[in-house]
């Protein structure tokens, strides 16, 4: 007997339904559904830092930090994941297709891991730029003390600060900074 070929394009629609319905969360990319792997207790530990720096500084203010729970989709591509960490400023846009998903970060944040890193750096940072209200992307290294820090400039171009503790990371789009002592108080690795 002949088996039926496993569909290799989904909508989003069939995606949503796909990610909905289980326990493990998906990205949508190229038509593509991928199972999202969980992450180290250090992955997990760095993202908290940075989520518990952010809602400390922005408390009060119009910002909202997201977990990793908040998907998130580039409009122009079609891309869906889940970003370790999102900031979206104002009125939060939702996806015309799905009411749990935001269309509008201004900081997105990813924790590297050896199994993602050169994806996050790579093709997923080429859909990021493509969030018009995105401003700033971290690259938060799980190994040594260092966060790689691009930010989009007026013209549209993107500069990489690489910054290693004690340094500090400035996210001016949201008026806030990152201590590297303070979102690596345990050592990594």
């Amino acid at each position: 007997m002949v088996e039926p070929a496993r569909k290799l394009i989904y909508t989003f629609a069939e995606y949503l339904a796909v990610d909905e319905a289980s326990d493990t969360r998906h990205e949508y990319v190229n038509g593509e559904v991928f199972a999202m792997s969980g992450g180290t207790l250090e992955h997990s530990e760095l993202a908290a830092n940075v989520i518990a720096v952010l809602v400390t500084q922005l408390r009060g203010r119009p910002c909202v930090v997201f977990t990793s729970d908040a998907r998130v989709r580039v409009l122009a591509t079609g891309l869906a994941t889940y970003p370790d960490v999102s900031v979206v400023c104002g009125a939060i846009q939702r996806d015309p297709q799905n009411k749990n998903t935001l269309t509008n970060p201004v900081v997105l944040v990813e924790v590297l891991s050896d199994s993602t890193e050169g994806y996050d750096r790579e093709e997923k940072f080429s859909h990021y730029r493509r969030i018009p209200s995105l401003r700033e992307y971290l690259l938060v290294s799980q190994y040594e003390k260092r966060i790689e820090h691009l930010s989009r400039n007026d013209d549209g171009s993107w500069t990489l600060r690489d910054v290693v503790a004690p340094g500090v990371v400035a996210l001016p789009s949201i008026g806030c900074s990152l201590e590297l002592e303070e979102i690596y108080k345990n050592p990594p690795g």
